[in-house]
Formats: C-alpha cells, sequence, structure tokens
C-alpha cells in the first residue's frame, strides 16, 4: 500500500529554533568565561547598529495546561512577582556590568509561563528596572505574551505606554471537550475581549496562537476555532503541531491517552483545513507554522527577506545578541548560546553569589555557523544557497545526496548553487533541515528527544 507523504516525513525532529539543537550542545567544552567573551564580542559587533534583544522568562502560572511543554512554576500565590523580578533585574545588573556602554534594546519579549501572572504595577517595575541602565533603539519592537483569561486592561495599557506594540494570545483551540483534556477553559468572548481592548488602546500586531493536533480535535473544531479567529481578525496567527513530548519531566503532558490524539493524514487535514481558510480571509503563510496579514510587520519582513529565527520564535527584527534573563532562558550571542538553571531556588542562590545563573552553553564551531546559516534560511526565506564560498561546507555533496529522495516527492527544487522550497514542500520543513543538521547525523538520538515533524 502507497503511503502519504505525511506518514512518510512524520518523524520525530527539532523545530530548529537554535543551530546545534540544545541536546547536541558541546556542555562539557562550554565555560562561563568563554560565554562572556562572547556576549562581549556580540554586543561590540552590534549594539551600536542594531542594538540587541531581551527575552525575559516570567515562569508563574496559576493552573497547568497539559498540552504545555515550558518551563512552568504552579501557584496562585501572587506574592512570588517582586521577590522574581528583583532577581531577573539583578541578573541583568550582572550582564550591564560586562558592558563598556548603555546597552541599546531593539527587542524586548515577556514570555512564560504566563507573563500576565504579574500585576500591571510589577510589570512596569520590571521594564523601568531593564530601562534604569539601557536606553530604547529606534523603531523597537516590544512584545508579551497573554493569557486571554487574566489580561486585564490596566497591563495592556501600562504596557502600551512603556513602548509594546505587540501581544499575542494562547488561544490553542475554542472546542469544550478539547480545552476540558488540555486543562484550559477559555470561552471566545475572553479572547475576545483582550483582543478587542488591545485595538482599542493602539497595539499595531496583534497575535492568536493556535494549536492543531490537540486530543479530541476534529476539523470541525478547527473550522470553529479559525472562523471566531477571523470574525476579531488578529494581525498575525502561529498555527502549530502540538509538540506531544510527555517524556519531559515536569511539562504535564499527562491528561490524556495516546488515541486520542489525531495522527498522521487525520492530523494533517486539520492543518490543510485551517490553512485553506485562513488564505481565504486574507492571511499569508509567513515560514513554517505562521500567517500573517499584509499589514503586519510579520509580513514585510517576509517579502524583504529581513525576518528571523530564535528561541522567541520568528521576529521581523534581526538583532545578533538575545540575552535571556530569568529562570530557564537561553541565550544567543550568534557566536554561542548559554542556558540559565530550570530550578527557581537554583536560580535565586546563584544570584545571591552575585554570579550569573548559567548552567549550560555551546560555543558555535565554523562548521556549525555555517550550518546555522543555512538552517535560518530554511526556516525564513523557505531557500539557501552556497553560491557564496563562505557558505560551503565539506559534507554539502553528502547533504545532497541525502536530499534526493525529497526533491523527487517535489518538496525541494535543485539548483546549481541553491535549494528552493516548493509549495508542496512548507509542511516539510523541519525535515530539509534536518538534512543540514550534521550534528544530528552523526548521532542521532537514542532516547525520545523531539516532537513529530509533521
Amino acid at each position: 500500500m502507497k503511503i502519504s507523504l505525511t506518514q512518510k516525513y512524520n518523524v520525530p525532529g527539532p523545530r530548529y529554533t537554535s543551530y546545534p539543537t540544545v541536546p547536541y550542545w558541546n556542555e562539557a567544552a562550554f565555560t562561563i568565561e568563554e560565554w562572556k567573551s562572547s556576549f562581549q564580542r556580540a554586543f561590540s559587533e552590534s549594539n551600536s547598529q542594531n542594538g540587541i534583544s531581551l527575552y525575559i522568562h516570567l515562569p508563574f502560572c496559576e493552573s497547568m495546561c497539559t498540552f504545555c511543554g515550558c518551563n512552568k512554576r504552579i501557584t496562585k500565590n501572587h506574592t512570588v512577582e517582586e521577590k522574581y523580578i528583583q532577581a531577573v533585574l539583578k541578573e541583568w545588573r550582572l550582564y550591564c556590568k560586562l558592558l563598556p556602554e548603555r546597552p541599546l534594546i531593539k527587542e524586548i519579549h515577556l514570555g512564560g509561563g504566563t507573563p500576565t501572572f504579574f500585576s500591571a504595577h510589577n510589570l512596569e517595575h520590571l521594564i523601568n528596572g531593564i530601562f534604569s541602565f539601557a536606553n530604547k533603539a529606534e523603531n523597537h519592537e516590544f512584545s508579551f505574551e497573554g493569557h486571554p483569561n487574566n489580561t486585564t486592561y490596566d497591563q495592556l495599557k501600562r504596557l502600551y505606554d512603556l513602548g509594546f506594540r505587540r501581544v499575542s494570545f494562547g488561544v490553542q483551540d475554542y472546542s469544550e471537550k478539547v480545552q476540558k483534556a488540555i486543562n484550559r477553559i477559555q470561552p471566545f468572548h475572553n479572547v475576545a475581549k483582550v483582543t478587542f481592548w488591545a485595538k482599542e488602546i493602539g497595539y499595531t500586531s496583534i497575535g492568536h496562537d493556535i494549536i492543531f493536533g490537540l486530543p479530541f480535535q476534529t476539523v470541525e473544531d478547527v473550522i470553529d476555532t479559525v472562523e471566531k479567529t477571523n470574525s476579531v481578525k488578529p494581525d498575525r496567527l502561529a498555527f502549530y503541531s502540538y509538540a506531544h513530548v510527555p517524556w519531559i519531566k515536569g511539562n504535564g503532558q499527562r491528561g490524556f491517552n495516546e488515541e486520542n490524539l489525531p495522527k498522521d493524514a487525520e492530523k494533517r487535514k486539520l492543518y490543510e483545513t485551517g490553512k485553506l481558510l485562513l488564505s481565504a480571509n486574507g492571511y499569508h503563510e509567513i515560514g513554517m507554522d505562521h500567517f500573517a496579514l499584509k499589514s503586519d510587520s510579520l509580513y514585510h519582513s517576509a517579502q524583504n527577506k529581513t525576518m528571523h529565527r530564535n528561541f522567541m520564535g520568528y521576529s521581523a527584527s534581526k538583532t545578533q545578541l538575545m540575552i535571556g534573563l530569568g529562570v530557564s532562558s537561553i541565550s544567543d550571542s550568534w557566536y554561542g548560546f548559554a542556558q540559565n538553571t530550570k530550578n527557581l531556588e537554583d536560580y535565586y542562590q546563584i544570584l545571591e553569589w552575585n554570579q550569573l545563573p548559567v548552567v549550560k552553553g555551546h560555543i558555535l564551531s565554523d562548521e556549525d555557523l555555517i550550518i546555522r546559516k543555512h538552517i535560518l534560511n530554511l526556516t525564513c526565506e523557505l531557500e539557501t544557497s552556497w553560491s557564496n564560498d563562505s557558505l560551503y561546507f565539506k559534507e554539502l555533496p553528502e547533504v545532497l545526496l541525502s536530499l534526493k529522495e525529497i526533491e523527487s516527492d517535489q518538496l525541494i527544487l535543485i539548483e546549481e548553487n541553491k535549494i528552493k522550497i516548493t509549495e508542496a514542500g512548507r509542511p516539510f520543513v523541519r525535515n530539509i533541515c534536518m538534512a543540514f543538521d550534521l550534528h544530528l547525523k552523526r548521532k542521532s538520538p537514542e532516547t525520545n528527544l523531539f516532537s513529530m515533524t509533521v
């Protein structure tokens, strides 16, 4: 029996928010002093030109969503807010002490967890504390993730007054059955309310996150979710595959059984149905799993080939240095990665010692930097080239040979010095990137590491 392309290519694979991916970091060779040098080098090369990015991880949530694989701490005790903010600001000061001048901040993204767990007052205190040691870059883009159930008008207004113009709300799916399975009960009314508040205040880019492949999810559920989404017209959408990774400690993905998950062709139909509806309503597909209206900055950056991808996901701005603040956050200097401890108590303790809470990382080799560029090209521009000698690497002939079957399935076009991903190949970008992933090729995982690619 002939198998479908979805069945053929639906294998475990990275999402490529970095290269090398975290499981392939050379932690044994990494030192905090190397990271500091890498960080300082990136700052000196980029601060005055483009500025830098900040990702701030705010880990607290009032309840556990059983689809979530993020680092979080479940609590209803809001007295934890102030201590955490003081710790983040101390970490920021430790970074600023390593710098010869005030940072110019181009991007800030507040992620979680649930950033809107924090009060408007404490969010304002956090941002003002950041800018006690930094300046805002021109055309900056500040964004945060909001939970529709607890985002307040005051939070939206205060962050807007501080320079935030982009907000994304986690929707996932509007089916009551699906919401119950993933422990994310959230009426459409709540999403519509915060979306209209954001529009009224003046946010220029409002995003919704939708997931396909959730337990009990049907085509009818996707249609209903997309139609409701279209009725409030967010500027951009993340419409991505549910990452089923129940082996990760503490992620809570045990609220349903494997047989409750749509698989292979059934799961792919959910995406194709949503994609058709979104396209019919003026949304354009961007990179992997993203859609945007023509008026949104992400659409313009995709058209101008200035889009970037990092641990914050897709960004309309391209910065070389991203500093990750907060528990579990990852920093990226282009030349190296550094991750903070995932344990909240350890995070506090290390900062008490006046040390950066970095516990692991990776310094990229010359080969890593070349492959990283190719994977960024593929995920952001859906093509890559080696016409420039600086992007040629010795294993390229073997990589091209391994792509022959993908080419025969008409998912890519291989030209003399270039690869282009076809429209049919869009769902398989991760598989195409895997052909370039030399770390993955040299050592296949022996245990579960990655979610399924399709």
